[in-house]
């Protein structure tokens, strides 16, 4: 009876959350028209939502991306990888700021790192980006990583489809830069740009080749000061440009944009936004901006697939006392933990 009882209640409760997505209540209505009508508060607060891992406003969130026009597209989507102090925020203000110069709005999603422990992040970017922060033209919003890998917050492409709501035809979104599956932001995104320091190590062993592969652009930054830092700059590039040689060509059929510069120097960043910008808008002549866009698609779909089927098993009645059980049982070495999952999930069938 009391089995019954709990089915019942999650039949009512997927009933109530099918409902909510198919008819979004008047309040998540009005919040999607403040959010397309550019309202930052709104905006704010709806990334906000979105982040949240709590079930209720799992389910507001949904119905409030349901409340949103389909997404039309019309957004350039970039994004910059490369390791800690490279100089991702300083090149992605220089770039924001170039942007705006050529009349785009921009939005930044900058991602910093959480804490394993703690869960917490030191969300510093907005105030390395303080210039471009409160430019009228802009909107800058840190996000903890959570417990993604690669460095992209769960609700990153969600994140930008509300700022695409919001009306920024320029999305720029940094990743931690920390090595940990940075492709995950190349496949959200229309050009991919990796930062890299002089001297950072020859050209097969100074990369991560994942990294190197999916680039469309890599700018050896801080490529300035002494003669020698110049130089130095100027052959790494060239080790890495020979380390390409080394891979397959890229999907796009395009070869990656190769240079030096610094993000100090505003007129530098602004030749290669326009070199970017062009790249865009011949991909876009050429279909190789739809086709990227189809992947892109198929992988955020992928990507949804394997969090709601995660999202759902660990939701299933009696999932926390059964993992805590089988946890205990692979410490002591009574069982594989190979084993220990394929039960768990032939329980829960």
């Amino acid at each position: 009876m009391a089995k019954d009882l709990e089915n019942e209640a999650r039949r009512r409760a997927v009933e109530r959350i099918r409902q909510a997505k198919a008819h979004p209540p008047a309040e998540m209505q009005d919040w999607a028209h403040r959010i397309q009508s550019g309202d930052r508060v709104a905006l704010a607060k709806a990334i906000s939502l979105i982040e949240s891992h709590r079930p209720e406003d799992r389910i507001r969130s949904e119905a409030l991306m349901t409340a949103l026009p389909p997404n039309n597209g019309h957004a350039l989507r970039y994004g910059f990888t490369g390791v800690p102090g490279v100089g991702k925020s300083t090149w992605i203000e220089a770039a924001g700021m170039a942007l705006i110069g050529q009349d785009h709005s921009v939005a930044v999603l900058a991602v910093d790192p959480s804490s394993s422990r703690t869960g917490g992040s030191m969300l510093g970017d907005k105030t390395r980006m303080d210039g471009l922060a409160q430019h009228p033209s802009a909107f800058v919003r840190p996000s903890p990583t959570g417990e993604t890998l690669g460095g992209v917050a769960r609700a990153t492409s969600e994140s930008a489809r509300l700022c695409e709501a919001a009306g920024f035809d320029r999305i720029l979104i940094e990743t931690v830069g920390v090595g940990q599956s940075e492709i995950e932001v190349r496949r959200m995104t229309d050009v991919f740009v990796l930062l890299m320091l002089p001297g950072g190590g020859d050209g097969v062993q100074g990369i991560k080749r994942g990294i190197l592969e999916w680039a469309d652009v890599v700018l050896m930054n801080k490529a300035d000061g002494p003669k020698e830092r110049v130089e130095m700059a100027q052959s790494s590039l060239a080790a890495y440009r020979g380390a390409l040689d080394l891979l397959p060509p890229p999907l796009d059929g395009e070869p990656p944009l190769f240079g030096t510069g610094s993000a100090l120097d505003s007129t530098r960043v602004c030749e290669w936004v326009d070199r970017i910008e062009a790249r865009l808008a011949a991909a876009r002549t050429k279909g190789h901006l739809e086709r990227r866009r189809t992947r892109q698609h198929a992988d955020m779909l992928e990507a949804m697939l394997n969090s709601e089927v995660l999202h759902r098993m660990r939701s299933k009645p009696g999932f926390q006392a059964a993992w805590k059980q089988l946890q205990n049982e692979v410490q002591h070495a009574q069982i594989q933990p190979f084993d220990a999952v394929r039960r768990l999930l032939d329980g829960l069938d």
